[in-house]
């Protein structure tokens, strides 16, 4: 079975990670995967298509004029048919729009989406419009999967109940995550994680819905009981300007720092005392399951998936409110190394072992697939 995966990749994040894992365990069943990773004409080589060269994986640089270049995407449905594949995999609004919108006459190829993540944005903005843009071909999928059981009711009931729909939940390589959990954090960060203790990390995009503005302000109280703590946000995204503003007012500059994208986060998860998600909204975070799996507390947003994934609590801390003032307390309390915490890192490991394997997800995909095609 040959499975083109589409995607625009921003940074090497959730999406891409599950990508990635997924194209590995296909590619050890039998499967042709092939990674098309979309870009403009003149970028250089992005974060996904280097990792997975350097883990063997087979990825095909594809770039093309920005927008809603239906031109280009019916060169790539085109270019999909000539080399026989038989089914189309989307990892985005990008690819979701620009194919679900060609007939499935015209495209010749079944097409499959995966949502990693679903956002609202603000009301008459560019996301906006794609945002409208893909629910409407998302009707038109083939299949449309989840990632999480939360999504169902962010999408309209035809969608997200619909026969042609079905949640998998992300599975990480649980070997490849504690080997990279002991490799030796970059030379550049290096000096920051050991002059700041306890160290608190976040992790994902600078956006507004990852809440990382609720994490400033929670650091700045929680300076009066750890007056040494430092903040890492790996990460890129639009908000950073706004982030850096926030840091400054409240006095952090020099406790608080974004490297932008750094692809060791779990040797720097190791290196850490928390993980804090404190996002507005959610799917099923592969940042979550990689630290449950190396074992660092975590505190959470109670939304999306999340809560399920730590067992409404057994496998740290989440939050009501997320209000600075919750946050802090809650951040606190992981600090400092109790037994109870030491028993939801132990239950995090094991449910993540149990129930987010690389390979339950990709069996689950095959099914998708074979359904589809038959």
């Amino acid at each position: 079975m040959k499975v083109l995966h589409l995607i625009d990749s921003g940074g090497l994040y959730g999406a891409e990670q599950v990508l990635l894992t997924l194209v590995s365990e296909q590619m050890k069943a039998g499967l042709s995967p092939m990674i098309i990773s979309a870009g403009l004409p003149d970028e250089e080589e992005k974060p996904l298509e280097r990792a997975a060269k350097n883990q063997g994986l087979p990825v095909t640089p594809w770039r093309m004029a920005a927008g809603f270049n239906l031109e280009g995407a019916r060169e790539l449905v085109r270019w999909a048919r000539a080399d026989h594949y038989d089914l189309l995999h989307s990892h985005g609004y990008k690819f979701n729009v620009l194919m679900g919108l060609w007939p499935s006459r015209y495209r010749g190829v079944p097409l499959v989406a995966t949502l990693h993540g679903y956002i609202r944005a603000p009301r008459f903005t560019k996301g906006w419009c794609y945002e409208r843009l893909d629910r409407l071909v998302l009707g038109r999928m083939d299949h449309v999967v989840l990632v999480s059981e939360a999504m169902r009711s962010q999408l309209p009931a035809r969608i997200g109940h619909s026969d042609n729909s079905s949640v998998i939940a992300n599975g990480i390589n649980t070997a490849r995550v504690q080997a990279a959990a002991a490799a030796e954090i970059p030379d550049d960060l290096s000096a920051f994680v050991s002059g700041n203790r306890p160290l608190i990390l976040g992790v994902g995009r600078l956006s507004h819905e990852k809440g990382f503005d609720r994490l400033l302000e929670a650091l700045s109280i929680l300076a009066e009981t750890f007056p040494n703590a430092g903040l890492l946000i790996i990460g890129e995204g639009p908000a950073r300007a706004g982030l850096e503003a926030q840091a400054t007012a409240l006095g952090l500059s020099g406790r608080v720092r974004m490297p932008g994208y750094v692809d060791a986060v779990p040797a720097v998860m190791a290196n850490a005392d928390v993980l804090c998600m404190p996002s507005r909204t959610e799917g099923l975070p592969i940042t979550l399951l990689e630290a449950m799996c190396v074992g660092l507390p975590v505190v959470a947003s109670r939304v999306g998936d999340m809560p399920a994934v730590m067992g409404d609590g057994r496998g740290g801390r989440l939050l009501d409110s997320g209000s600075p003032v919750e946050l802090a307390k809650a951040l606190s309390t992981r600090l400092g190394r109790s037994e109870e915490v030491r028993r939801a890192v132990e239950w995090s490991r094991l449910q993540v072992a149990e129930h987010y394997s690389e390979s339950a997800m990709m069996r689950e995909y095959e099914t998708v697939y074979r359904k589809v095609l038959a």
